[in-house]
């Protein structure tokens, strides 16, 4: 598969992710007697995931998340000359699928754009966490995240079963860490929505949302390596 056309699989994937995940957040989560709440959220983000896995994971590998691109390519199962352009493809398709949401929701009378589904700790945390508590979520859940990757996409785990492992897994994830963070383990999820948080708090604080993610997922890829070698 050509270089561009696993760009332009991240790119879709990743506008499908944020555009799911956050698209729920912002329009349903919170709707009048009928909102989905966090448990909708999170389902959300896992069912963008399962669904573009399924669609894309055997033209790109359906990382759609810088994170996952930098744990893979530590562990030796990810180019590394593909590693940068993967990752600005991913920001794109986030960026892209923000403003789409934000162009939507703006039609709506009376409209804020609020946090727009942002990512934060301390007073811009959904529970109030502080920022001590929103790194460690964040590196121990993308810590996990990229272990479950790692195992469910061994060849010598059972064929055609990964998405579905890794689709739940980011709704458990969801389920557990949406209070602290309202939940990244994904810079890119996290890049776009704050290009339309008002404010600006949202970029101030996106630094974690690179810093933790990253390490979490490098550090969880590289613990799997360990399981692989007999």
């Amino acid at each position: 598969m050509s270089l561009s056309k696993k760009l332009a699989a991240e790119g879709f994937g990743t506008f499908w992710l944020v555009f799911g995940g956050c698209g729920s957040a912002v329009l349903a989560a919170a709707f009048p007697e009928l909102g989905i709440g966090f448990v909708g959220v999170s389902l959300a983000f896992g069912l963008s995931l399962l669904t573009m896995a399924f669609a894309i994971g055997h033209i790109s590998g359906c990382h759609i998340n810088p994170a996952v691109t930098l744990g893979l390519t530590a562990a030796g199962r990810h180019p590394k000359s593909e590693a940068l352009p993967y990752i600005v493809a991913q920001c794109v398709g986030a960026a892209i699928a923000a403003a789409v949401l934000y162009m939507i929701a703006s039609g709506q009378a009376g409209f804020e754009a609020g946090g727009f589904a942002s990512n934060g700790y301390g007073e811009h945390s959904p529970g109030g966490y502080s920022m001590t508590s929103a790194f460690v979520m964040e590196v121990v859940m993308t810590f996990m995240f990229l272990f479950i990757i790692m195992g469910a996409t061994d060849s010598r785990a059972p064929a055609g079963f990964a998405p579905i492992a890794i689709g739940m897994a980011l709704v458990l994830i969801h389920l557990v860490s949406i209070p602290v963070t309202n939940t990244s383990v994904n810079p890119a999820r996290s890049f776009g929505p704050a290009l339309f948080a008002e404010g600006g708090w949202a970029f101030k604080q996106l630094w974690l949302f690179w810093a933790a993610p990253i390490i979490g997922g490098v550090l969880g890829a590289l613990t799997y390596k360990w399981f692989e070698k007999d």
